[in-house]
């Protein structure tokens, strides 16, 4: 199946829109259907000729090809496919298939630790997206976990202590850093812990040193912008 060298992911409450190697649309998808590729995303032109207005919110590209994610002006679209269906059928191009994967958001959620002195605790991590730098505690979120959960487990792993959340709601933001499309959401809480650093326990392999940085100290030497963001809570309330 020829592909277009652009197109329009245009998604509404879960749904998108398909077409097929002609234009025509909509068009659904089966779950766990196999065979021949015959759906994808609409160009442009094919997009406008159905009538249809919408605003565009970003472009990354997938294998080559430009595609620009939109939010479509229309009811409920009942006839659209739903996004969820899309990845287990082989008939919906691939170029699709990923476009819908990368838009899952990627689930973080990270603490500021506070000792008495008001200062934080970051660790130099030794794997992932920022090897050699220093950045809080904290990681992906599991499947099936609250992120007030994710960010106390990831401290015991990557610590070795055990920690309790204050009462402050999270800082939470939302970010796309590059131009594959990927959003990241991030979960910032805030924890006091007293202890000593003799009960502090790096876990090998991803964690290969811990220091207690001033709030401003840690904004300086913070590489994740949603570190940055949240530690800047810290130095402005």
């Amino acid at each position: 199946m020829e592909h277009p060298s652009s197109v329009f992911y245009l998604e509404h409450d879960g749904k998108v829109l398909l077409v097929d190697s002609d234009g025509n649309g909509p068009q659904k998808p089966v779950m766990n259907n196999t065979g021949k590729t015959k759906f994808r995303f609409p160009t442009k032109k094919e997009t406008e000729e159905m009538g249809i207005n919408y605003e565009v919110k970003n472009r990354f590209n997938v294998f080559g090809v430009e595609v620009i994610k939109a939010m479509p002006d229309v009811d409920w679209p009942e006839s659209w496919a739903w996004k969820d269906y899309c990845i287990s059928d082989d008939a919906v191009h691939p170029i699709a298939r990923e476009a819908i994967y990368r838009s899952i958001h990627r689930l973080v959620s990270k603490v500021m630790i506070l000792n008495s002195e008001g200062y934080v605790l970051m660790g130099k991590i030794e794997r992932g997206y920022f090897v050699g730098n220093w950045t809080l505690p904290g990681g992906y979120m599991d499947h099936d976990e609250n992120p007030e959960e994710g960010c106390v487990r990831e401290t015991l792993e990557e610590m070795g202590i055990s920690i309790s959340l204050n009462e402050k709601c999270p800082i939470i933001r939302q970010r796309i850093f590059n131009d594959e499309g990927i959003s990241f959401v991030s979960f910032t809480y805030q924890a006091d812990w007293n202890g000593d650093n003799s009960q502090i326990t790096l876990k090998d392999g991803e964690i290969s040193e811990f220091a207690w940085f001033s709030p401003q100290e840690a904004v300086l030497q913070a590489v994740s912008g949603f570190d940055v963001e949240a530690l800047k809570r810290l130095t402005n309330p």
